[in-house]
């Protein structure tokens, strides 16, 4: 089967492997129709994870078909249509018992698929712990429209969970990449007093601006004085930093009231600094991780119910054989491009 491949730093191949079969009763083989490129694919080429092997198949974002289920699988069988999620989780351990499923202690856990196992960039995926791993998708529910459930989606949805937002919030959200508009629409769903998106990019501004009204817009040399301004009590009451810059990490603390929650689910190419003489006496609650991705059922239901919807941030589809032009389109964000869909070579629903 054709698997786009990181062989090393700086160098992903679209390579010929074998395909995956049943290793653990646990898992299942999943026949991949769409799948898609995320940022941390890229930090995964700029060698900014260390824990990902080379030689691994990329890709955690994908849908598709089960094919073939181990024994002591009970959840989905062959000719399910599934989401796949970007956490791999035994459902036993302390952290799982807890939804804390980013953390789960099995050897295999955390983030393996496309990172430390065969991801879905490819024709078929193994997944382990199929149980947890995949959920069925609902009939009326397209392949497009549950292809981010299993991680943008997830970030988004467990970003605004994590941060207790209430009516009569403002929430500050920045970035207005992928993940940030996801997580704009799960931060919709809680319907706060106002919301504002803050994002440098002038494309995905007018893409903010044109599907989601509601939402103001600004930009960070702005952002400050209009969070002060439209905040009861010096500043938003709830940040969500999801741009991943040393600037956007600043301009979080910066932005928020005394006593705000702020959420990173950012991922950086280094450390960040917090200033904590200048922030003494801000009370701030720091929230910050790998999504915990226990919601993809709750999200496919309100996707059904026609709550949630990010096919508009598929912009462009490549078949597999051309992802590397995929790939050379959204790492230079070319042509209003938001999100990819690559099309595996299963029959798409």
């Amino acid at each position: 089967m054709l698997a786009y491949t990181y062989e090393a730093r700086g160098r992903f191949v679209l390579t010929e492997k074998p395909k995956p079969v049943v290793r653990d009763p646990r898992d299942a083989v999943v026949r991949v129709t769409l799948s898609s490129i995320c940022t941390s694919d890229l930090h995964i080429k700029h060698g900014s994870v260390p824990r990902a092997v080379p030689g691994i198949t990329v890709g955690h974002e994908m849908v598709g078909v089960v094919e073939t289920v181990g024994d002591a699988v009970s959840t989905v069988r062959p000719g399910d249509r599934v989401a796949v999620n970007v956490e791999t989780f035994c459902g036993d351990c302390f952290f799982c018992r807890h939804g804390w499923v980013n953390n789960c202690t099995d050897p295999q856990g955390g983030w393996a698929l496309g990172c430390r196992i065969d991801g879905g960039q490819a024709e078929y995926v193994r997944v382990p712990y199929a149980d947890q791993g995949l959920t069925r998708i609902p009939d009326t529910v397209t392949d497009r429209q549950a292809l981010f459930v299993g991680d943008i989606l997830a970030t988004g949805f467990w970003a605004v969970r994590i941060s207790e937002i209430g009516p009569e919030d403002t929430v500050l959200i920045l970035g207005a990449g992928p993940t940030g508009l996801c997580t704009l629409q799960c931060v919709l769903l809680r319907q706060p007093k106002q919301v504002v998106v803050c994002e440098v990019d002038p494309i995905r501004l007018k893409f903010v601006r044109e599907h989601y009204p509601s939402a103001l817009v600004t930009t960070p040399d702005k952002v400050f004085d209009l969070t002060r301004k439209l905040g009861a009590h010096g500043g938003a009451d709830r940040v969500l930093e999801v741009a991943g810059t040393p600037e956007t990490f600043r301009l979080a603390w910066q932005c928020a009231r005394p006593n705000a929650i702020i959420t990173v689910v950012a991922l950086y190419d280094g450390p960040q600094v917090l200033p904590l003489p200048e922030m003494y006496g801000k009370n701030l609650t720091f929230k910050t991780g790998g999504v915990d991705g226990s919601d993809c059922r709750e999200i496919l239901e309100l996707i059904a119910a026609g709550k949630l919807d990010t096919t508009a941030l598929i912009t462009h589809t490549f078949a597999l054989p051309d992802i590397a032009a995929a790939y050379d389109l959204f790492e230079n964000r070319r042509d209003g491009v938001i999100k990819v869909a690559v099309s595996c070579g299963g029959r798409e629903q």
